[in-house]
């Protein structure tokens, strides 16, 4: 009989992703006629390069663990349908693209085992983003399923260059006394379900 999955113990890691996107190249430089090229100066002939330190002050890893939710793990694909002349009860359906649902995480307010104040990584993540500092840091993210002794993993997600969306502070409430729990939504270029060993 095969084992089901239980999905009260995973854990989330969000590291800096390395992989290029898709647009990541710049584009071709378009070469000037000589007089208009002299009149503008070498410096606009073409885009420079980037600097190294672009992109310095994100951190390699970013809200390793201590989430308590993680929904989006789907993927929905576009089907269109084309109807032939003459068949009246039939359509053909083919597959278009497809859609990708944001990662929704929501973790406990996380503070320093020293006593200091709330980690402001996530945060920090979406006011670079929105700053405009180019590039944009993009994370890539691993949900592991484990067993119930947490020793094994029994299923595996891999999302690729993540963007922040939607950051959400807790709702506060001094009667209840139930633990603050930001929210975070991720936009991705790509979600796998990995083989695991």
């Amino acid at each position: 009989m095969p084992e089901l999955v239980q999905t009260f113990r995973f854990r989330v890691r969000l590291t800096r992703s390395a992989a290029p996107g898709r647009t990541a190249a710049p584009p071709p430089d378009i070469p000037r006629p000589p007089s208009e090229a002299a009149a503008v100066g070498p410096a606009a002939v073409g885009p420079g390069p980037a600097g190294p330190g672009a992109a310095d002050g994100a951190p390699d890893r970013l809200g390793d663990g201590g989430f308590q939710e993680c929904a989006g793990l789907a993927l929905e694909a576009d089907v269109r349908e084309y109807l032939q002349g003459g068949a009246n009860d039939e359509v053909v359906r083919r597959v278009g693209r497809v859609r990708l649902q944001p990662i929704v995480l929501k973790r406990g307010m996380l503070i320093a085992a020293d006593g200091g104040s709330a980690d402001t990584g996530l945060w920090d993540w979406l006011h670079g983003t929105v700053a405009g500092g180019a590039p944009v840091p993009r994370y890539d993210g691993d949900v592991e399923v484990l067993d119930p002794a947490g020793q094994r993993v029994v299923a595996h997600w891999t999302f690729v260059r993540g963007l922040p969306l939607k950051i959400t502070g807790p709702t506060l409430n001094a009667r209840t006394g139930e633990i603050a729990v930001e929210e975070l939504h991720i936009a991705h270029e790509g979600l796998r379900l990995e083989r695991t060993p």
